[in-house]
C-alpha cells in the first residue's frame, strides 16, 4: 500500500439505511485489521469499491445494498467480512406480470429557465450541435471505397469549408446476406434510417450503394427522392466512383458551410446517458450526478434518454411506478419482456452481466448493477418509451431500449436522434462516437487521475465528500451546454476518437 492510502482515513459508504453492506472508498483498498470510526474492524484485505459486511449475515439470508435485494448469502459471511462475488447468490427477476404501474409518479419539479445553447437551426425546425457532412452506406460492400473516399474528402475539401467540422461515414454491417423481410428486421432498417436523418447532417446526407443490395438505398434516403443516391455499379471503375462521391459531397459541403449557429431553448437537445465499464461507486457518485443533471434537463424542457434493458431489467419494480401512466408503464414491460424472450432464444440469461472489469471493481452481479444504472434516471417521471432504433418525439425522460453494449446502445441512441451522451465509467474506457460528443464521467479520483486527458467530469469527489451529488450534477448540465454549443470539446474530440456504428440486428442473417 502506498503512503498516501495509508494516511486516508478508512472511509465506506452506505447508501441506505436498511443496508447490511457497504463500499470501500479508499484507494488501494484497506487491510485487514483496519478499524473504521463507527468501530467495525476488518476481517479480510478489501479492494477498493468492494463489499464489506456491517452484519453477521446468515446462510440464504438477504444482502441488502441500495436498500434492495442483491442477492443470498451463499455461507455464513461474518461482520467485517470482504463479500466476494461467489459469496453472493443470484436472485429471481421481478415478476413482470406482478409489477405496480404509475402508482408513485413524481411530482413533476417547477420549470428550470434562463439556459440556452447555440446550435444548428435546420429546415425542418429540428436542431444539430454539430455541423457535420454524414456519407450513409445501404451495405457493407462499399465501405472499402467510401472509406478511401472520405479520407481524400477530408484532406482536399474540407479545408475549403472551414465552417463545416467533419465528415462521417456511416458504415455498418447490414443490407444484404440478411433476411430483410423478417419480423425483426425493422430494428436495423429503421436504425440506418434514423441516422441518415441525424440533426447534426443539416439535411445534407448523402447515401453510397453498390446497386444489387436488398436495402434498397431509396429506403434510407433522407431527400426521398435519388438526388442524394450514388450506386457504384453505375460508375466507370473506381476513380469514376471517387470522382463522383466527391463531387455529389462538395455540393452539400457548400450548403453547410452556410450553417450557422444561433440562440436556442435547451428543449431542443436530445441527451443520451449510458455507463461503460462500471464499478460499485457508479451507482453513488457518477449515475446519480448525471441523474441530478437528467433532472435539470427535463426542468429546462429538453429531452433525455436512458437504455440498456439488461441494466434496467433487475431494477424495473422500481421504473414503472414512475411511468406517467398505464400506456407507458406497460410499454415498459413489453420491452423488458421482449428482451427475456430474446435472451432465451440463444439459451443465455441475464448472469451473462456483469463483464470481469465490473466485477473487478466491486459490482458482484447484475442486480447490484441494475440498481446502480438507473440512478441515471434521476427522479422525473418516465414520460415515454422507445423500442430500438425508433426516433424521440416526445420531451421529458424517456426510456429508449437498446443492449447494453457501449458500441450498440451509442448507435440505437443516434438513431432516436441524440445530440451528445453522458457516459459514467469506473473502470476507463476510451469509447467515444463520431456524430456526436461524448462527455466522459469518472466514478472514481482514481480513475480522473490516471486518464486526465481522457475523463471531462470527475465525479470521484463524491465519495471523498469534497463534492456534492447536487454539485457535480449542475457541472454536468453546464458542461452539457458548453459542448453542444461548440465552446469546449470532450477530451475524445480533441484527440479525434471515435467507436464504429454498431447496429442490432436480432434478426437471421441468410
Amino acid at each position: 500500500m502506498d503512503t498516501k492510502t495509508q494516511l486516508e482515513a478508512p472511509l465506506y459508504i452506505k447508501v441506505n439505511k436498511i443496508d447490511n453492506v457497504a463500499i470501500v472508498v479508499n484507494t488501494g483498498g484497506l487491510d485487514q485489521g483496519t478499524v473504521f470510526t463507527c468501530g467495525l474492524e476488518l476481517k479480510d484485505r478489501i479492494p477498493q469499491g468492494h463489499k464489506v459486511a456491517l452484519i453477521n449475515i446468515d446462510e440464504n439470508e438477504a444482502i441488502i445494498r441500495y436498500g434492495e435485494v442483491i442477492g443470498f448469502a451463499a455461507k455464513l459471511i461474518k461482520k467485517g467480512s470482504w463479500i466476494d462475488e461467489s459469496l453472493v447468490i443470484l436472485p429471481a427477476s421481478p415478476n413482470l406480470m406482478d409489477l405496480a404501474i404509475a402508482n408513485d409518479i413524481p411530482e413533476t419539479l417547477p420549470p428550470l429557465e434562463g439556459h440556452t445553447f447555440q446550435g444548428f437551426r435546420n429546415e425542418d425546425g429540428s436542431v444539430g450541435v454539430k455541423n457535420i457532412l454524414g456519407i450513409t452506406t445501404s451495405v457493407q460492400c462499399v465501405v472499402g471505397v467510401l472509406d478511401f473516399v472520405v479520407q481524400r474528402i477530408k484532406k482536399k475539401l474540407l479545408p475549403k469549408y472551414p465552417n463545416v467540422e467533419d465528415v462521417v461515414a456511416l458504415n455498418h454491417n447490414y443490407g444484404c446476406g440478411v433476411a430483410i423481410n423478417a419480423p425483426e428486421a425493422v430494428i436495423p432498417i429503421r436504425t440506418i434510417q434514423n441516422l441518415a436523418k441525424h440533426p447534426n447532417f443539416g439535411g445534407e446526407a448523402l447515401v453510397v450503394g453498390l446497386g444489387c443490395e436488398k436495402l434498397s438505398p431509396m429506403r434510407i434516403n433522407p431527400s426521398g427522392d435519388d438526388s442524394d443516391i450514388i450506386s457504384l455499379q453505375d460508375q466507370q471503375g473506381f476513380a469514376g466512383m471517387v470522382h463522383t462521391i466527391m463531387e455529389m459531397a462538395e455540393e452539400r459541403l457548400i450548403k453547410l458551410n452556410g450553417r450557422k449557429r444561433e440562440t436556442c431553448p435547451v428543449s431542443d437537445l436530445v441527451i443520451g446517458t449510458q455507463c461503460g465499464g462500471s464499478d460499485a461507486f457508479s451507482g453513488v457518485t457518477a449515475n446519480p450526478a448525471v441523474g441530478y443533471a437528467t433532472d435539470l434537463l427535463v426542468r429546462a424542457g429538453a429531452t433525455v434518454l436512458f437504455s440498456e434493458v439488461t441494466e434496467v431489467r433487475d431494477a424495473i419494480h422500481l421504473l414503472t411506478p414512475r411511468a406517467v401512466n398505464e400506456e407507458v408503464g406497460q410499454a415498459l414491460i413489453k420491452e423488458m419482456d421482449w428482451y427475456d424472450k430474446y435472451l432465451a432464444l440463444a439459451d443465455t440469461d441475464r448472469s451473462a452481466n456483469p463483464s470481469p472489469g465490473n466485477k473487478k471493481g466491486g459490482l458482484a452481479n447484475v442486480v447490484e448493477k441494475s440498481l446502480g444504472s438507473i440512478a441515471k434516471s434521476g427522479r422525473s417521471p418516465i414520460s415515454g418509451v422507445l423500442a430500438p432504433g425508433e426516433k424521440a418525439t416526445e420531451k421529458g425522460l424517456i426510456f429508449a431500449a437498446t443492449p447494453a453494449s457501449d458500441f450498440v446502445c451509442g448507435t440505437l441512441q443516434l438513431a432516436s436522434g441524440m445530440h451528445l451522451q453522458v457516459f459514467t465509467t469506473g473502470r476507463g474506457t476510451p469509447y467515444s462516437l463520431a456524430m456526436a460528443p461524448v462527455i466522459k464521467v469518472s466514478t472514481r479520483n482514481t480513475l480522473a487521475n490516471q486518464w486526465k486527458d481522457l475523463i471531462d467530469i470527475n465525479a470521484g469527489t463524491i465519495a471523498t465528500g469534497e463534492s456534492t451529488i447536487e454539485e457535480v450534477g449542475w457541472e454536468i448540465f453546464h458542461f452539457i451546454l458548453e459542448v453542444a454549443s461548440g465552446n469546449k470539446q470532450t477530451w475524445a474530440e480533441h484527440w479525434g476518437l471515435h467507436n464504429d456504428l454498431a447496429l442490432f440486428n436480432p434478426a437471421p442473417i441468410t
